[in-house]
């Protein structure tokens, strides 16, 4: 086991099955805890700003003396969630039952909290052909401008696909490119499996090549990533979250220079008919 692939289970505390924070990934920003609820659970944000984002099941988020109704969804395959957004050095109150991602950012600004309809989320088809993915734009720095550090997204990959194809990076301040730790948290449709590529340079060395499964975490503190490998018959959800020291929040990368030559074979490519793997009328 690589110490940047994290098994389902393998970090579980208490009410958390998953729990990342920026000491445990070896880095200083990015966090990510998901929670199992039925009832109720209070904690605090300490220093991170954070997000309750709904994979399973509903609930009722109190913070600064606001409270957001989170319609939420049945699993990650079924639609696009609402969700909240929970500044730092707030105490948050979560009623209700489900599967929850507290995506989490440390950061210096404490804004206010905010409800993210899942009506407002901006839904992309990118790729073409067999490496088609859908990605649910939630806390983009466009689509969600409300954070100071945090950025996450979801991407949806039907069974046989590739995506976060071609591989790329985030770990250099350059024009076209910013530092950014990243987490990937994954799901797998009907109890399958997929894998995850990480690489990165002899003078910066990574290297992880993961079979992935439900709950399962792949941690990038540097190098190339991708491609994510959906296996044939089992579509792959997986949650990215981001954040670094730039004092401009911005999502920049940079294709792998070798690779990058396979973006212009998509011209003329169909994305694959699968998608959006949920529904328009499911998103809206």
């Amino acid at each position: 086991m690589s110490k940047h692939h994290l098994p389902q289970g393998s970090t579980a505390a208490g009410p958390y099955g998953l729990v990342v924070t920026p000491e445990s990934a070896g880095w200083a920003y990015s966090g990510l805890r998901t929670l199992d609820l039925d009832g109720e659970h209070v904690f605090s944000t300490g220093d991170e700003e954070m997000l309750v984002l709904p994979l399973g099941g509903s609930c009722a988020v109190e913070c600064d003396g606001e409270t957001f109704e989170l319609t939420g969804r049945e699993d990650v395959f079924s639609r696009v969630t609402d969700f909240a957004y929970v500044p730092r050095d707030a105490t948050v109150r979560v009623r209700g039952s489900g599967r929850f991602a507290l995506p989490s950012a440390r950061c210096e600004a404490r804004l206010n909290p905010r409800y993210g309809p899942a009506g407002d989320v901006p839904v992309e088809l990118r790729g073409a052909g067999v490496a088609s993915r859908q990605v649910n734009n939630f806390c983009t720095p466009e689509a969600f401008p409300h954070a100071d550090k945090l950025i996450a997204c979801e991407v949806l990959t039907p069974g046989g696909c590739w995506s976060s194809y071609p591989p790329h990076k985030h770990d250099e301040e350059r024009p076209g490119e910013c530092v950014l730790e990243e987490i990937y948290y994954f799901e797998v449709a009907g109890g399958g499996m997929a894998y995850q590529r990480v690489y990165g340079t002899e003078e910066r060395p990574i290297d992880v090549l993961a079979e992935v499964r439900t709950g399962d975490v792949v941690t990038i503190p540097h190098g190339w990533h991708g491609p994510s490998m959906a296996t044939p018959g089992y579509d792959l959800y997986y949650l990215n979250v981001m954040a670094g020291p730039s004092p401009e929040r911005a999502w920049l990368i940079c294709d792998d220079p070798a690779h990058g030559w396979i973006r212009q074979t998509w011209d003329g490519q169909e994305t694959d008919p699968r998608l959006p793997l949920t529904s328009a009328a499911e998103q809206r």
